[in-house]
């Protein structure tokens, strides 16, 4: 039996995929989160076998989140599950440690299919997501931003104070300036104002 933990803010969306998650003879869903916060706490609690996360989580977000859960358990196995079908975003999740992801616009089959190929082990992609390259995991996303630097820029220009960012991913207010630093260096901007129209250009914000 796959035990599985769903992870999405939306109550409506995660009532949905329960549903057809336990139509499955071999799963059961164990757990729902609304948040990352939650999320790891239920995590530490049941131990499920795969996390469905969804990527545009209040607070903590599901790339911040997939980086924390490999980091307590290099063997945990998460599925993003997200709106999103940019390169960036697949491959960010990727280097934090998803072993799949699968867009939302996909057929209910295809999050049935990829959550018994990360259960597995196996990197899975929807098939929507064909042309992004499998192999480019490394440590470093589009534009060379790591998926740390990635969750902190869009803290940025979402609106966060630089603590608030700070409390929520557990650093000190020095290592978030020295982050936001990076962050401008990397993507030669100079201002927070050039940092969110860049964002918002590449689609790195929430709609």
């Amino acid at each position: 039996m796959i035990d599985v933990l769903l992870v999405d803010d939306h109550a409506v969306v995660r009532e949905g995929y329960r549903r057809l998650l336990e139509l499955q003879l071999d799963m059961r869903v164990v757990g729902e989160a609304g948040d990352g916060e939650d999320a790891l706490r239920l995590w530490r609690a049941l131990r499920p076998a795969v996390l469905v996360v969804d990527l545009a989580l209040p607070g903590l977000g599901g790339i911040e989140l997939i980086t924390r859960l490999r980091q307590r358990d290099p063997a945990s196995r998460c599925l993003a599950f997200s709106m999103y079908r940019d390169e960036v975003w697949v491959l960010q999740a990727l280097r934090a440690g998803a072993l799949g992801y699968v867009t939302k616009s996909s057929p209910p089959g295809e999050l049935v299919r990829a959550v018994r190929e990360v259960h597995a082990g196996r990197r899975v992609l929807s098939a929507d997501l064909e042309a992004v390259s499998e192999a480019d995991t490394g440590e470093t996303g589009p534009h060379g931003l790591s998926p740390r630097e990635f969750e902190v820029l869009r803290a940025l220009v979402g609106g966060r104070s630089v603590r608030e960012i700070a409390d929520q991913l557990c650093l000190s207010v020095k290592t978030v300036h020295n982050i936001h630093y990076q962050i401008k260096a990397k993507l030669q901007t100079t201002s927070d104002f050039d940092l969110a129209r860049l964002a918002w250009r590449r689609g790195w914000l929430e709609a």
